[in-house]
């Protein structure tokens, strides 16, 4: 089975941050990714891109209307994601809580959601 994992941040508690704690707290994300991939079973893992350049798509009166930056009903940002074939939810959980967002970064209000889902590959 495939699981998705959405990793989330808070973009406020990251701005009320010293730039020398964002630094450090970020630095330490790229050893706990590679031990994640190191399992064999991460099929995509990925970053997302910067707020500013985000665009939300909402139909509107038989249109499609598109927004600035991202809406959500929540402080929480999605700041990456990643997915995982596991036999079991165990051992998608065990993977998943190697991610940074698992591990670090309280203060940054990170946290990561993991759902199950049925996977179409288009090609």
């Amino acid at each position: 089975m495939k699981y998705l994992g959405l990793a989330y941040f808070n973009p406020e508690k990251f701005a009320d941050m010293a730039p020398d704690d964002v630094q450090k707290l970020v630095s330490q994300c790229p050893p706990l990714d590679e031990q994640m991939r190191a399992t064999g079973q991460v099929l995509v893992s990925a970053s997302l891109g910067d707020l500013e350049r985000w665009r939300t798509l909402r139909p509107r009166n038989g249109k499609t209307l598109v927004s600035d930056g991202p809406y959500t009903e929540a402080k929480e940002v999605v700041g990456g994601l990643f997915i995982i074939e596991a036999d079991n939810p165990d051992e998608a959980l065990r993977i998943a809580s190697m991610h940074p967002a698992a591990q670090l970064g309280e203060q940054g209000g990170w946290a990561v959601e993991l759902i199950p889902m049925d996977f179409y590959l288009a090609r």
